[in-house]
This record gives C-alpha cells, structure tokens and sequence, in this order.
C-alpha cells in the first residue's frame, strides 16, 4: 500500500474530482434546452420529446440506488471508471440514435450509468485529512453544482453552432478521458468486506436510521432542494413571458449568475471544519428565505432577479454542502450509503418541487411559486429550530448510550 502523503486529497486530486463530478452530473441537463430541437429533428412532438428530461432522471434515481452503495464494498478505483465507460458508451448512443425510442433507452441508461459524480463525493470525504474535510467536499460538491448550472447553457450553444447530437459525443469523450484520468488518480484503496447485494440495498435505510443525525439531515437538505428546483424550473415561466419575454438563450445565461452563487460558496465546508456545521445549515435556511423575498419583490426586473439568484444559490449551496460532509463525519465505513439515501432524498424533493412549479404557477404565476417556496423554506427552519441535537449527534450507532459527540473539528 501507498504511503499516507500519496492517499492525501492534494489540490489538483481535488480538481480533477470536482471536473469529474461536474461533467459527469452535466450529462443529466444537456437535453433540457434541446426539446424543441431534438423533437423537430427526431419528428416527435414536444411534449413526447420533454419525456427524456423525465427518463433521464428517473434513471438516475434508480442508478444512485443501485450503484452508489457499491462503493463500500468494491474497489473504487476501478468501479468509478467502469460507471464513467458505462456512461460514455450510453451517451454515444443517444448521438447515434437514429429514432426517439432509442434516444428515449439511450438517455434512460446515460441516467443510470451518470453516478459518477456520487461515488467521487464519498471518496474525497475519505481521503480528506479530518480538518480539511469539509472544505475538501464543498469543493467537490461546488463542481456539481457548476456542473447543473452550465449543463444547459454549453448545451444550447453547442447545439447552435453543431447540432444537438454533437453535445452527447463531447460528452461522450470527456467521460471516457476522465475514466483514464481517474484510474491514475485515485490512489490504490484497502479492501473492503463483503456484503451480499440483496443486503447491502436494504442496509441503506436501516443504516441512515441508525444514526441520530443522518434523518433530519436529510429532511432539511431534500426540502432546500425542492425549493432550488421550484425556482429554477419556474423561471423559464417568468422569463418567457412579459415584460422580459427572452428566448431559450438569453433564459440559459441566468444559469451564469447562479454560477456565481456556486463559486461564492464553494468553500462552505470550511464553516464544518469549525465546528459550525448546525447554526451554519440554519443561517443558510434563512439567508434562502431572504432571497426569495427579494425575487418575489423583484419579478419585474431582471437585476433584483441576478442578485436574489446569486444569494439563493449561496444558501443553497451552504445547505447542501453542509449536509453532505455532516453525513460523511458521521464515523463508521457506510458514507456510500449515507450518501445515497441523502442523494435519492434530495432528488425526491428536487422532482417534487419541479412538478409543482407547472401547477403552481397556473394556479398564481410568481406569486404562488414564491409563496410555496417560503413556505417550504420556513418549514424547513422551524424543523431546523427543534433539530438541532440531533443534527450536532455523531454517536455511532452501535453506541446509543454513549454521551452526544458534537460534529465539529475536535470529533472528526
């Protein structure tokens, strides 16, 4: 085995991991911008050609589920470059998709094969020297949220100067050279025992039960997702119509102001390594509140809407970064797992908040998205509030009786 210096998390391994999770979480958002253009070129309808936004997802629940919680039981250095081939060969696919049904299987198993980004997360948490943890996550996890924030917007302007097949090639190709890449660069790993599959599944919910901390976690993390996702789906809504009335283009350069969001708070994990984990996550929650405040109060101007969405990305960020590295502080060797129930969480809440925002806004345009949002986001506080014990418990779960281990720089 290696010396400890050549398992550390340096900062180009941590790059390279944060590129990685960016690309490889993109893949689920190229399609967004293109409906209108792959069902013209494939002769669909819209509605039929908006279907691959929905498979792709789903498949992607289904991948984290199955997949993810291999990763504490096999050797992740070979698993996550097997899981990014996997992906490339599906995305070729679907640029060789001669009909929609076979864009339609092509896109379902790039949703299955894309949890690279989810592997990775759990791995840097692992190789992270203890008081460089959190910042070492929240620069991973920044890279996939650069990664949902650009998806979009390198997809439309490929497609217009290449065409919208030509996006799933180059993605295609960035999948398979970071498989080489991560082969090298993950650093040989100790064996792992052995689970039976059947039983490694069913441990992902007893395991996030087990531990104090790990379900209000989950609670808050999934619930600021829903509310990321309500708003970012709901402006296309508020964008289209007047008095901004932008085209798909112009909508997708909004994903840029909340990339500045993303790299504002990319080192939100550093507030963990403080031991400001818990009343961080509940002045993030607040600070989410606020923003949406100020987009409600500014859904006429397009400069109040580039500020609330920079804060509102900050807070989300704040959130989710902290609740991944609270869950990977957590002691024991079943982080994977952990993360797949915090993953397969946050999606529920991300696709729920993305169904509501069409009926919502049907039902009261900006003014019932923003009201469903703090509604929410208030919510979320007011459990925050009664948490927080459980939130700042690291006990293992095989010590129930022992005294409550704060989750802050001493206990990691």
């Amino acid at each position: 085995m290696p010396s400890a210096p050549d398992r550390r998390m340096t900062p180009a391994r941590t790059l390279v991991f944060a590129i990685a999770s960016g690309l490889a979480i993109g893949n689920l958002y190229w399609a967004q911008p293109l409906i209108e253009t792959i069902a013209s070129s494939l002769h669909v309808s819209s509605s039929s050609a908006a279907t691959l936004v929905t498979v792709t997802q789903v498949g992607y629940a289904i991948g984290i589920f199955l997949f993810v919680p291999l990763g504490d039981v096999l050797n992740r250095r070979r698993l996550i470059p097997l899981v990014l081939a996997l992906s490339a060969a599906m995305l070729l696919g679907a640029a060789l998709a001669p009909t929609f049904p076979v864009l339609l299987a092509a896109l379902g198993g790039v949703g299955l094969t894309t949890v690279g980004a989810q592997l990775l997360v759990p791995l840097a948490s692992e190789l992270a020297e203890p008081d460089r943890r959190g910042r070492v996550v929240g620069a991973v996890a920044s890279g996939i949220l650069i990664g949902i924030l650009l998806s979009r917007t390198i997809s439309g302007f490929v497609a217009d100067l290449l065409g919208w097949r030509a996006i799933y090639v180059m993605a295609a190709a960035a999948a398979l050279t970071l498989a080489a890449v991560l082969r090298g660069v993950i650093p040989p790993l100790e064996p792992r025992d052995h689970v039976p599959y059947p039983r490694l599944l069913g441990s992902v919910f007893t395991t996030v039960a087990s531990y104090r901390a790990a379900p209000p976690t989950l609670v808050l993390s999934a619930a600021t997702f829903a509310v990321f996702s309500m708003f970012w789906t709901s402006t296309t809504y508020l964008l289209t119509a007047a008095p901004f009335s932008y085209s798909t283009s112009q909508i997708g350069l909004l994903g840029l102001a909340g990339l500045a969001g993303a790299l504002a708070a990319r080192r939100a994990g550093a507030l963990h390594d403080r031991g400001w984990s818990v009343p961080a996550t509940g002045a993030a929650i607040a600070l989410l509140g606020l923003s949406l405040v100020a987009a409600w109060a500014a859904s006429g101007s397009i400069i109040g809407l580039i500020v609330a969405v920079v804060v509102l990305d900050v807070a989300t960020q704040h959130v989710l970064v902290l609740s991944q590295t609270r869950i990977f502080a957590l002691p024991g060797s079943a982080h994977s797992r952990l993360n797949t129930g915090l993953v397969v969480s946050n999606f529920v809440g991300g696709a729920i908040g993305s169904a509501a925002a069409g009926p919502l806004w049907a039902l009261g345009d900006w003014t019932a998205i923003m009201g469903a949002s703090l509604a929410i986001t208030i919510a979320g506080l007011a459990f925050w509030v009664v948490s927080r014990s459980r939130l700042a418990d690291a006990s293992p779960p095989d010590a129930p009786s022992h005294p409550r281990v704060e989750i802050s720089k001493t206990s990691l």
